[in-house]
């Protein structure tokens, strides 16, 4: 059962589940406030909870509110990108063959046709991003299904505006946010530990902490480095 309750101008998404504990939390990137709560819990309850945690509320949301952008990537000499959370320099080399990036430890060369625009440009990037996820997911899947004892049967890259991964636990399936291609590798991880302890616990209930506590217990910390990281330039919605 899902509600919304209004508190001034504040509006919080109220989701009754069968846990023990309210989880009241704030959402990047544009600070929507959720409140789980268990099963048998009155609104009124659940509103004289929110009323009480106000200050916290209003305090994730400022930080939210004020966190880094990513100006829009126009794809163009010396303009800075981020791989595995380290900045480098783009270099565009305009050449009549079929585009390709080289790497090294200060630069990115991209190598596109003289007629390319920024769209074509961030199409060759994104594709190379999901190349280079493609690199290391496996590994970490095959590292984390041994640990929690369960199986992806496959996993998928996309852009993804509202969320950095998504489980669909029936079919053992996994997304992930291609923009984790901009992070820390640590950060890629808990993404992939995350989801896949969705196949153990589809909710995120008191168990579901709990498995991550037990197997992955530096998860509190993973969260919050990447939420204070540059969130993309585009504007996410729901």
């Amino acid at each position: 059962m899902t509600t919304t309750i209004s508190i001034g101008d504040l509006l919080i998404r109220v989701t009754k589940k069968d846990i023990k504990h309210v989880h009241l939390s704030v959402h990047p990137p544009d600070g929507k406030v959720t409140l789980a709560a268990p099963t048998e819990t009155r609104l009124e309850v659940a509103r004289a909870y929110a009323i009480s945690k106000l200050g916290w509320i209003y305090d994730q949301q400022a930080k939210l509110k004020n966190q880094a952008r990513e100006t829009p990537r126009r794809f163009i000499e010396r303009e800075s990108h981020y791989l595995w959370g380290r900045r480098y320099l783009l270099t565009v080399v305009q050449v009549d063959a079929k585009p390709c990036i080289k790497l090294d430890h200060k630069r990115i060369t991209l190598s596109v046709r003289p007629d390319s625009d920024a769209k074509k440009r961030a199409e060759v990037i994104h594709e190379w991003h999901k190349a280079l996820l493609h690199q290391v997911v496996p590994s970490i899947i095959n590292k984390w299904e041994a640990k929690l004892g369960v199986k992806v049967v496959d996993y998928f890259l996309q852009r993804m505006k509202t969320k950095w991964g998504s489980c669909n636990h029936r079919a053992g399936h996994i997304r992930l946010n291609t923009e984790l291609m901009k992070k820390p590798k640590d950060l890629l991880e808990y993404v992939i530990v995350h989801e896949m302890v969705h196949l153990l616990e589809p909710t995120h209930s008191d168990r579901f902490i709990e498995i991550l506590d037990d197997h992955y217990p530096a998860w509190r910390e993973a969260r919050a480095e990447l939420n204070e990281l540059p969130l993309a330039a585009e504007t996410w919605k729901e």
